[in-house]
């Protein structure tokens, strides 16, 4: 599917992870666009393609922006889609498919970028999201995951049973992986459902840390931990002006401490109760 990109650059690169950060899904308390911003932030990229936006995207969804000086049109910025190289603190290399969510042609999207993926010699692909679920600001958030084998499944931990949920380009991707025997982890952060509409640095730190943990990848954290503290403090303050709030907390915080000293690595909560909540947040998105 090389028509759907330009490459620019064709470095050889030592065994790259890819990290998936296209926003327009969901992306409760904002965490992974504050998590690749944060990662990006005070890293060299060279960008290495950039896809076609006329072919993948609605512009009349997705509006350049047009500049103006003196009421003359000095000219537009498109939106756009990118695959950027990049090496982290402690000399991993890294590759970044940042932009927009496309609009049309998820499947040959997908197929170019585990074409990309496979030209660069990537070992793994990680994707990052976030989506609201029944826990408490209180205490530290906690990641999920899909993947494309059982054993990626588990290293972080994962809804058991069956959900069925929407579906953003990310997971195309990963599904696309699988089927190309690339492996493929998508990173869930999950954001106090009560949060779930403001930014909630926490989210993004615990994805962050989750590449760390999982993959050795290390990038420099920025504000987000002093961004966390005041979130938290923020919250306990709005949260202990209605008892009937107090009361929630509690209750939450008793459920996912009794999972948690139960089987530290049980993932939370039902996959009933996800589904609620996601489909309460794509609501109020709409």
């Amino acid at each position: 599917m090389a028509e759907l990109y330009e490459l620019l650059e064709s470095p050889e690169l030592d065994s790259p992870s890819l990290i998936l950060g296209l926003d327009g899904w969901i992306d409760a308390g904002f965490a992974s666009a504050n998590a690749l911003g944060t990662m990006l932030e005070d890293l060299d990229t060279v960008t290495l393609a950039v896809f076609d936006t006329d072919s993948l995207l609605d512009h009349r969804s997705r509006r350049p922006t047009m500049h103006l000086l003196d009421g003359i049109n000095t000219g537009l910025t498109w939106p756009s889609i990118e695959l950027r190289a990049a090496v982290d603190r402690v000399g991993n290399e890294v590759l970044f498919l940042v932009g927009v969510e496309p609009d049309h042609r998820w499947r040959a999207f997908s197929s170019a970028v585990v074409d990309l993926a496979h030209q660069f010699g990537v070992s793994t692909v990680f994707g990052l999201g976030a989506y609201p679920a029944p826990v408490p600001h209180t205490r530290a958030t906690r990641l999920v995951s899909t993947a494309t084998t059982v054993d990626l499944a588990t290293r972080i931990g994962n809804i058991q049973g069956r959900i069925d949920v929407p579906a953003g380009v990310h997971a195309a991707i990963e599904r696309c992986c699988g089927d190309e025997g690339l492996p493929a982890t998508g990173l869930w952060a999950q954001i106090p459902h009560y949060a779930a509409g403001m930014p909630y640095p926490e989210g993004a730190f615990a994805l962050i840390e989750g590449l760390r943990s999982i993959a050795g990848l290390q990038f420099p954290l920025g504000s987000l931990v002093e961004d966390a503290r005041s979130t938290r403090n923020r919250l306990d303050g709005l949260v202990s002006n209605s008892e009937e709030h107090v009361a929630m907390v509690r209750q939450l915080e008793e459920q996912v401490d009794a999972i948690i000293d139960t089987t530290p690595s049980a993932p939370l909560p039902s996959g009933d109760d996800l589904a609620a909540e996601l489909e309460q947040f794509l609501r109020e998105q709409d």
